[in-house]
């Protein structure tokens, strides 16, 4: 797995997450005329540019997205608006400057195709549709087994049908990816799709090891911890080791993947932080299609949030800040897969 999203890409925003968001607009991506309307919105900060439910146009890292304004308020002398990336996930949804922000002309969705052109990426809404549908086949095949085993008759299958994604809505978790790491997620996915570079495998600390520490963090913290944080991180582990491959790996680490996890070798004994905070920005995705309580998934999210925190307060020590050169680099080159 994002603007992030598979996020920005977001991934892709990051795209990565399976993108998103970069702070930063990159220079050679602007015209002079586009620095001379960011720097005049800048210089009118307390002037209102956009307004709420107006759909806009948003940098985030190297690209530009599709967006829509949520909601807008002054914060510190100067409007901020809090913008939902199309297609991506509300785990992208951000507070930004109105410099980060163009209106939704066609001069400037012309400036946003030829950006994407330039960096060699499809559209996200096709990169979306593939990961959307990879994330959830293998659910929705059981979905299907169990409907056409159990259910007699078009309009009982449908009626199942509709219970269960009513339900499934209903059950929906958001995942707040803190700031710090969303931008980790944006580094990520450039170093591999832009600099041909991928994390040094294997890794230390690895994800087990990162687990085990998260743990030990708890029981410090907690004088009787639950053992269902030990369960929750049991289960993190089972869904990254059979995430990993289908929807968390871009294209291009694939050979470096089949060189890498071979036999018994469990992916969590080999990758480190960086694949393993992928994962966060599929699981809102993952989650509905697994039959849990509300009161579980309560608990889940809280969890989730915890960890993550745990992650960025560790960052410098979990996450790499380079990446190695490519020598594998081959026709690979569709670039997410996440």
């Amino acid at each position: 797995m994002q603007p992030q999203h598979r996020q920005r890409k977001p991934r892709n925003q990051k795209e990565a997450g399976l993108a998103l968001p970069r702070t930063t607009r990159m220079a050679t991506s602007k015209d002079d005329s586009d620095n001379s309307a960011a720097n005049r919105r800048r210089a009118n900060s307390n002037t209102k540019f956009f307004d709420d439910a107006e759909k806009v146009l948003a940098y985030h890292g190297p690209r530009i997205y599709e967006a829509k304004v949520l909601k807008s308020e002054i914060r510190k002398n100067e409007w901020k608006y809090f913008v939902h990336y199309l297609g991506w996930s509300k785990t992208w949804d951000e507070w930004v400057g109105a410099d980060r922000l163009m209106k939704k002309t066609p001069e400037n969705e012309r400036k946003r195709q030829a950006l994407d052109k330039k960096q060699g990426v499809e559209p996200k809404s096709a990169r979306s549709n593939q990961t959307k549908s990879k994330i959830s086949d293998d659910a929705k095949a059981d979905k299907d087994k169990v409907k056409s085993n159990g259910a007699k008759g078009k309009k009982r299958k449908h009626e199942s049908s509709a219970e269960k994604e009513n339900a499934t809505s209903a059950k929906l978790v958001a995942i707040e990816i803190p700031d710090s790491l969303k931008q980790q997620l944006v580094d990520d996915w450039a170093f591999v799709n832009e600099q041909n570079q991928l994390v040094k495998l294997p890794r230390s600390p690895n994800i087990d090891d990162i687990l085990k520490s998260y743990l030990e963090h708890r029981a410090e913290k907690e004088e009787k911890m639950s053992d269902s944080v030990g369960e929750i991180l049991k289960g993190l582990r089972c869904y990254f080791d059979r995430a990993l491959p289908v929807i968390l790996l871009y294209n291009k680490e694939r050979v470096q993947y089949r060189e890498s996890v071979k036999d018994d070798v469990s992916p969590s004994s080999v990758y480190g932080a960086e694949h393993l905070l992928r994962l966060f920005v599929k699981l809102p995705e993952l989650l509905p299609y697994v039959n849990i309580e509300e009161e579980i998934l309560t608990s889940l999210q809280e969890n989730f949030h915890d960890f993550l925190l745990f992650l960025e307060n560790n960052q410098s020590s979990f996450f790499l800040s380079s990446y190695d050169d490519d020598d594998d680099d081959d026709d690979d080159d569709d670039d997410d897969d996440e």
